[in-house]
């Protein structure tokens, strides 16, 4: 039923659109370029969109790494477009875009930098939910004008109670959160389970409350309906091409879903129509060049069961293919659990869900567990990450790291200031301030940025300083 004019209900729910981000990460890699986003930008500004997230999580690794893109001034360029929409990203804590803690003057100065290029909101976790790990960040957020929006890393086990839950809520907002989300990265949060969290999560808060999930077990709609019904305010969707599978539930689908209800989101579906018939042609062009695979567009039940991340099952399957052991497959699946207990039951998101999964591999591999473990595997178990919600498996905790200690402080409390060194070593490359922070996060992979830049090569093609041309298509 479409209507000339929307009309928003009295509980409306808003809508972070996430194809920008999310919503192309979890099926084309992140492989989207800056300029297939722009031409659509001014008319996703008319939409009313609570926000749009378009930057963070694996975007700028990938514009350096494979687009042979400036992350920063495609914040830049889409803010320009954006006049009247709030633009968001997502933000890993004390890991802020990449996959170990940095020093806090890092932290502060990515944060600096972001707003000052055009971000709104940051949307920020910690893949233990150590709240220790957001305080630098959602200060430093707070101090440049930003709206903070720490987020709840959703798993389920033992120790993930409703009580659980509601205590890091209540702590999230008394560190000044402006909203709080709950970040199901793997899909997990069914219908019911939805309706009871957010009841009880909305009991202890007074700020909006914002549900991100992932479609890959096949109930994100659902658990989206019973969220709002018991008193969500935000949900994250993405825009038909580029949602459901591994992404976020249809932007389209949910509002229609909640036209003319007291929930109705007031979005014109004409707009949305339109939307959705540019991005068309950019899934086609994706599934034709191999980096839509079908694989990520299914209903994957596993999810449930392992609680495994859609993009965490395609890794395992990866790796395992380059070992030539795909058939020992559902024995590593088998193994991630075990792992994931012997690291103190952590959510598993990146970088968490990486270190899991790779150990998990080399366990069923070589034969016998932790023959072999990965540094990140003995830093997770150094407290290098942080604090786990339980307590490490002492006998896998002394294999893999033997007698050495488990810090107990704030990981970065150890970690010195970083970014005059930074500064010093790409002094002879440096064209603008936030080059210091891409080279922070990714010093090889920004170095042969810079390199290509200086050189004069530059655009969508990843080009060599050779000149040979590179269509590296490998998942994040």
């Amino acid at each position: 039923m479409n209507r000339e004019i929307p009309q928003a209900g009295p509980k409306a729910v808003k809508i972070v659109e996430t194809v920008l981000r999310d919503g192309q990460q979890s099926l084309i890699a992140t492989r989207m370029h800056t300029s297939e986003m722009l031409p659509i930008a001014e008319e996703m500004d008319k939409v009313g969109y609570y926000a749009v997230e378009m930057w963070g999580g694996a975007t700028f690794d990938v514009c350096l790494r494979y687009l042979n893109e400036d992350p920063w001034d495609r914040l830049r360029k889409l803010r320009d477009k954006f006049k009247n929409t709030k633009l968001q990203m997502l933000f890993r804590g004390q890991n802020i875009l990449g996959y170990r803690p940095y020093a806090d003057d890092t932290v502060e100065y990515f944060v600096q930098k972001s707003i000052a290029n055009g971000i709104d909101i940051i949307r920020i976790f910690d893949a233990l939910n150590d709240i220790r790990n957001l305080k630098v960040a959602i200060d430093a957020t707070k101090r440049e004008g930003g709206h903070v929006q720490p987020a709840i890393s959703y798993t389920i086990g033992k120790p993930y109670t409703h009580e659980y839950y509601m205590n890091l809520a209540r702590e999230m907002e008394d560190m000044g959160a402006d909203s709080i989300c709950i970040k199901d990265m793997a899909g997990l949060l069914v219908p019911q389970e939805a309706y009871t969290l957010v009841k009880d999560i909305k009991s202890v808060i007074h700020v909006p409350l914002d549900i991100h999930t992932h479609f890959t077990s096949g109930v994100g709609d659902m658990a989206y309906m019973k969220a709002v019904e018991a008193g969500a305010d935000i949900i994250d969707t993405a825009i038909s091409p580029f949602a459901l599978g591994t992404s976020q539930p249809c932007t389209e689908s949910m509002v229609q879903s909640f036209m003319c209800s007291e929930y109705d989101t007031g979005l014109d579906m004409h707009q949305l129509v339109e939307i959705a018939n540019y991005f068309r042609p950019i899934r086609e062009k994706a599934i034709e060049e191999g980096l839509l695979d079908a694989k990520v567009m299914g209903v994957d039940i596993n999810t449930l069961k392992y609680q495994v991340p859609g993009g965490m099952l395609s890794n395992l399957v990866s790796q395992l293919k380059d070992q030539k052991a795909e058939h020992r497959f559902y024995e590593v699946l088998d193994e991630v659990p075990r792992v994931r207990e012997d690291m103190g039951t952590p959510p598993l998101v990146t970088p968490s869900s990486q270190i899991v999964g790779v150990q998990a591999v080399f366990n069923v591999l070589m034969g016998e567990r932790y023959k072999i473990s990965t540094a990140e595997t003995k830093a997770l178990f150094s407290g290098e990450y942080g604090k786990t919600t339980l307590p490490f498996n002492e006998e896998a905790r002394k294999k893999a790291v033997g007698d050495k200690e488990t810090i107990t402080c704030r990981p970065a409390d150890l970690i010195d200031p970083q970014l005059p060194g930074y500064e010093k070593e790409i002094e002879e490359f440096k064209q603008q301030d936030e080059d210091v922070l891409s080279y922070a996060l990714f010093p090889s992979v920004a170095m042969e940025y810079f390199k290509k830049r200086a050189a004069g090569i530059s655009g969508e093609e990843d080009v060599t300083l050779s000149g040979k041309v590179s269509a590296s298509v490998t998942p994040m």
